[in-house]
Protein backbone atom coordinates (compact mmCIF):
# COMPACT_ATOMS: atom_id res chain seq x y z
CA UNK A 1 0.00 0.00 0.00
CA UNK A 2 1.39 3.37 -0.90
CA UNK A 3 2.60 5.71 1.52
CA UNK A 4 4.26 8.80 3.20
CA UNK A 5 5.39 10.80 6.40
CA UNK A 6 4.34 14.28 6.75
CA UNK A 7 7.22 15.73 9.23
CA UNK A 8 8.27 19.48 10.14
CA UNK A 9 12.23 19.13 10.43
CA UNK A 10 14.75 21.78 10.95
CA UNK A 11 18.14 21.30 9.47
CA UNK A 12 20.27 23.02 12.30
CA UNK A 13 22.84 22.71 10.33
CA UNK A 14 22.09 25.06 7.95
CA UNK A 15 20.55 27.19 11.36
CA UNK A 16 23.79 27.50 12.47
CA UNK A 17 25.03 28.93 9.05
CA UNK A 18 22.53 31.29 9.34
CA UNK A 19 23.50 32.48 12.73
CA UNK A 20 27.49 32.60 11.60
CA UNK A 21 26.20 34.56 8.75
CA UNK A 22 24.04 36.77 11.19
CA UNK A 23 26.49 36.83 13.24
CA UNK A 24 29.31 38.33 10.37
CA UNK A 25 26.47 40.55 9.13
CA UNK A 26 26.66 42.31 12.70
CA UNK A 27 30.20 42.49 12.83
CA UNK A 28 29.93 44.44 9.62
CA UNK A 29 27.51 46.69 11.02
CA UNK A 30 28.49 49.99 12.03
CA UNK A 31 25.67 51.08 14.13
CA UNK A 32 26.49 48.20 15.98
CA UNK A 33 30.43 48.36 16.83
CA UNK A 34 31.40 47.96 20.16
CA UNK A 35 28.34 47.17 21.26
CA UNK A 36 27.26 43.80 23.18
CA UNK A 37 25.27 41.49 21.43
CA UNK A 38 24.37 37.59 21.20
CA UNK A 39 23.08 35.18 19.18
CA UNK A 40 23.30 31.27 20.84
CA UNK A 41 21.24 28.01 19.82
CA UNK A 42 20.11 25.40 22.63
CA UNK A 43 19.71 22.25 20.47
CA UNK A 44 18.33 20.00 23.64
CA UNK A 45 16.10 22.61 24.77
CA UNK A 46 15.32 23.97 21.01
CA UNK A 47 15.68 27.55 21.77
CA UNK A 48 17.85 30.20 20.55
CA UNK A 49 18.60 33.07 22.86
CA UNK A 50 19.11 36.89 21.46
CA UNK A 51 20.98 39.78 23.77
CA UNK A 52 21.19 43.32 23.03
CA UNK A 53 21.65 46.36 23.88
CA UNK A 54 18.54 47.53 23.58
CA UNK A 55 14.86 46.66 21.53
CA UNK A 56 16.12 48.10 18.29
CA UNK A 57 19.61 46.18 18.16
CA UNK A 58 17.17 42.93 18.87
CA UNK A 59 14.87 43.63 16.37
CA UNK A 60 17.90 44.68 13.82
CA UNK A 61 19.38 41.09 14.73
CA UNK A 62 16.11 39.34 14.01
CA UNK A 63 15.71 41.01 10.69
CA UNK A 64 19.54 39.94 10.30
CA UNK A 65 19.09 36.41 11.01
CA UNK A 66 15.37 36.72 9.42
CA UNK A 67 17.36 37.32 5.98
CA UNK A 68 20.06 35.24 5.96
CA UNK A 69 17.87 32.07 7.47
CA UNK A 70 15.50 32.23 3.78
CA UNK A 71 18.72 32.32 2.12
CA UNK A 72 19.78 29.22 3.42
CA UNK A 73 16.71 27.90 2.45
CA UNK A 74 15.11 27.71 6.66
CA UNK A 75 11.59 28.89 6.81
CA UNK A 76 10.76 31.52 8.45
CA UNK A 77 7.65 29.71 10.27
CA UNK A 78 9.80 27.42 12.04
CA UNK A 79 11.11 30.19 14.54
CA UNK A 80 8.54 31.69 17.47
CA UNK A 81 9.56 35.08 18.20
CA UNK A 82 9.32 35.14 22.13
CA UNK A 83 8.22 39.01 23.45
CA UNK A 84 11.65 41.06 24.08
CA UNK A 85 12.81 41.65 27.87
CA UNK A 86 15.00 43.63 30.01
CA UNK A 87 18.08 41.92 31.77
CA UNK A 88 19.22 43.15 34.87
CA UNK A 89 22.16 44.46 33.41
CA UNK A 90 20.41 47.29 31.40
CA UNK A 91 20.40 44.82 28.01
CA UNK A 92 17.55 43.51 26.32
CA UNK A 93 16.59 39.72 25.38
CA UNK A 94 14.41 37.31 23.44
CA UNK A 95 13.74 33.90 23.50
CA UNK A 96 13.45 32.09 20.16
CA UNK A 97 11.76 28.74 19.89
CA UNK A 98 12.55 26.50 17.00
CA UNK A 99 9.63 24.31 15.97
CA UNK A 100 11.05 20.88 14.59
CA UNK A 101 8.39 18.55 14.78
CA UNK A 102 4.65 18.98 14.30
CA UNK A 103 2.41 19.19 17.51
CA UNK A 104 -0.10 17.53 18.49
CA UNK A 105 -2.41 20.54 17.89
CA UNK A 106 -0.90 20.21 14.44
CA UNK A 107 -0.97 16.85 13.30
CA UNK A 108 -4.83 17.09 14.39
CA UNK A 109 -5.54 19.92 12.34
CA UNK A 110 -3.74 18.31 9.54
CA UNK A 111 -5.54 15.18 9.84
CA UNK A 112 -8.79 16.47 10.28
CA UNK A 113 -7.91 18.51 6.89
CA UNK A 114 -7.42 15.56 5.19
CA UNK A 115 -10.53 13.38 6.39
CA UNK A 116 -12.55 16.49 5.07
CA UNK A 117 -11.31 15.79 1.69
CA UNK A 118 -13.39 13.06 1.33
CA UNK A 119 -10.45 10.78 -0.28
CA UNK A 120 -9.72 7.32 0.16
CA UNK A 121 -6.33 7.75 2.47
CA UNK A 122 -5.31 7.26 6.22
CA UNK A 123 -3.51 9.29 8.39
CA UNK A 124 -1.94 8.79 11.47
CA UNK A 125 -0.21 10.22 14.12
CA UNK A 126 2.92 9.42 15.10
CA UNK A 127 4.33 10.88 17.99
CA UNK A 128 5.39 14.14 15.91
CA UNK A 129 4.83 13.48 12.36
CA UNK A 130 2.12 11.83 10.63
CA UNK A 131 1.60 8.68 8.21
CA UNK A 132 -0.68 9.17 5.34
CA UNK A 133 -1.91 5.44 3.60
CA UNK A 134 -4.14 4.96 0.62
CA UNK A 135 -4.49 2.52 -2.58
CA UNK A 136 -3.90 5.35 -4.98
CA UNK A 137 -0.93 7.46 -5.74
CA UNK A 138 -2.58 9.87 -7.02
CA UNK A 139 -4.82 10.33 -4.00
CA UNK A 140 -1.21 10.87 -1.72
CA UNK A 141 -0.46 14.01 -4.12
CA UNK A 142 -3.54 14.94 -3.27
CA UNK A 143 -2.76 15.24 0.10
CA UNK A 144 0.35 16.86 -0.52
CA UNK A 145 -1.11 19.26 -2.69
CA UNK A 146 -3.13 19.95 0.02
CA UNK A 147 -0.63 20.15 2.78
CA UNK A 148 1.55 22.66 0.55
CA UNK A 149 -1.62 25.36 0.03
CA UNK A 150 -1.88 25.56 3.63
CA UNK A 151 -3.70 24.20 6.35
CA UNK A 152 -5.38 26.05 8.83
CA UNK A 153 -4.47 25.65 12.72
CA UNK A 154 -1.06 23.83 11.09
CA UNK A 155 1.43 27.03 10.52
CA UNK A 156 4.05 24.71 10.72
CA UNK A 157 6.51 24.02 7.21
CA UNK A 158 5.84 20.55 6.40
CA UNK A 159 8.18 18.35 4.45
CA UNK A 160 6.99 14.35 2.54
CA UNK A 161 9.68 11.70 3.34
CA UNK A 162 9.63 8.41 3.05
CA UNK A 163 7.94 7.82 -0.21
CA UNK A 164 6.62 4.36 -0.70
CA UNK A 165 4.17 2.92 -3.45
Amino acid sequence: MPSFDIVSRLNFAELDNAVNNTLKAIAARFDYRGTQYELAIDRKEKVMKVMGEDDGKIKGIKEMFQSAAVKRGLDVRSFEWGEIEPTIAGKSKCEVKLKDGISQDAAKAIQRAIKDTKLKVTASIQEDELRVTGKQVDDLQSVMALCRAGVPGAEVPLQFVNMKS
